[in-house]
């Protein structure tokens, strides 16, 4: 299924494709989610019940209508589509298309931001976000405040429930590039950016490689010799991510089964597509070291920019300006940092236990 907006995974295919799942060939299904429609559908309940609580909170009708313009709820309700129709088909794998690196950041990162803001202002439990709603309200008609708890709850459960489906072992993130030295550096802070958010990269596929020339000779031949030689050399620089396939480039557009299934073979031979697809080991887990306590994320930072801060119970992780808050577990909250390292397999932040948060 495809959540990129553009809607090419129909062209790809060379079949039209919708909102609804069809049958592309045996045992293959696809879909385009239209996140337009999703919204007319499913954000409309909820925008109600919050154009009720501003209201009676005494912001106007015209301005409790534009405050509830939730921003990326298209993307949110199209990764809500994903999950729904992976629970509920009898799918053996799912493959999600999506957009430009960017947008797609963007889509990944807003269950984790969305729930976190959802949290601060409507908290878990359910008479406090009862006796919310009614004290801005103004009201004690308690039937009438419960739809809208009960509204907030379902987001705040499919939320944790996005969360969930994104940094479960079982999904992984396949990145498609070009071979081209600026797009190695974005796949770079990519893979970071997602490791940050709990979400594995299991493998890198580079596209569109130029043809090698052999021995031909020409100035054709020169040109594509140079060009060749230009993109392996960006492809060397990638080599830690993993092993990188690759596809040359064809002079024919790939559209339609038989030429997809021609660069599969290319690809991936007589091998699984799937194989390391499953997360290798925690993002975060702590191990002692002699007196200490080692936090340790496997988050590839390389030359990025890193800053690391300590937030009450939180460590704050900014890496190319992309910050995540890594909860620290209930020992480490009784430490203080004395220390952080960097190596090849992330990064290694140091906890002493401090004698005096011990003995409160």
């Amino acid at each position: 299924m495809s959540t990129d907006p553009a809607h090419s995974l129909g062209d790809a295919f060379g079949v039209p494709l919708g909102g609804a799942v069809a049958e592309v060939d045996g045992g293959l299904h696809a879909a385009q989610i239209d996140p337009r429609a999703l919204v007319d559908d499913a954000w409309r309940e909820l925008r109600g019940h919050l154009r009720t609580v501003l209201a009676g909170a005494g912001v106007d009708e015209l301005a409790a209508e534009e405050l509830t313009v939730l921003p990326g709820v298209e993307e949110l309700l199209a990764l809500a589509e994903v999950r729904r129709l992976a629970a509920t088909g009898p799918w053996d794998v799912v493959v999600v298309d999506c957009g430009p690196t960017a947008e797609t950041l963007r889509l990944l990162a807003l269950p984790e931001a969305l729930g976190s803001y959802l949290e601060r202002l409507f908290p878990t439990h359910r008479r406090v976000v009862r006796g919310l709603l009614a004290g801005l309200a103004g009201s004690t008609s308690v039937e009438r405040w419960d739809a809208t708890a009960d509204a907030l709850g379902r987001l705040a459960e499919s939320l944790e429930q996005l969360r969930g489906l994104l940094t479960s072992p079982a999904t992984s993130v396949r990145l498609v590039l070009t071979p081209e030295r600026v797009v190695a550096a974005e796949t770079r802070r990519t893979v970071t950016a997602l490791a940050l958010q709990g979400i594995r990269v299991d493998g890198v596929v580079a596209n569109r490689l130029v043809p090698h020339p052999g021995a031909a000779r020409g100035a054709a031949a020169t040109w594509l010799r140079t060009r060749r030689a230009e993109q392996d050399a960006v492809l060397a620089t990638l080599a830690d991510l993993g092993a990188v396939r690759t596809v040359e480039h064809r002079a024919g557009e790939p559209v339609g089964l038989p030429a997809l299934l021609e660069i599969a073979a290319a690809l991936y031979g007589d091998g699984d597509p799937l194989e390391g697809a499953a997360a290798q080991g925690p993002l975060v887990d702590v191990v002692r070291v002699d007196d200490e306590y080692e936090l340790r994320l496997a988050v590839a930072v390389g030359d990025s920019d890193l800053e690391l801060v300590r937030v009450g119970d939180d460590l704050a992780v900014t890496v190319d300006g992309r910050r995540k808050l890594v909860a620290l577990p209930s020992l480490l909250r009784r430490c203080v940092v004395v220390g952080a390292e960097l190596d090849d397999t992330g990064l290694a932040v140091r906890f002493r236990p401090d004698p005096d948060l011990w003995m409160r």
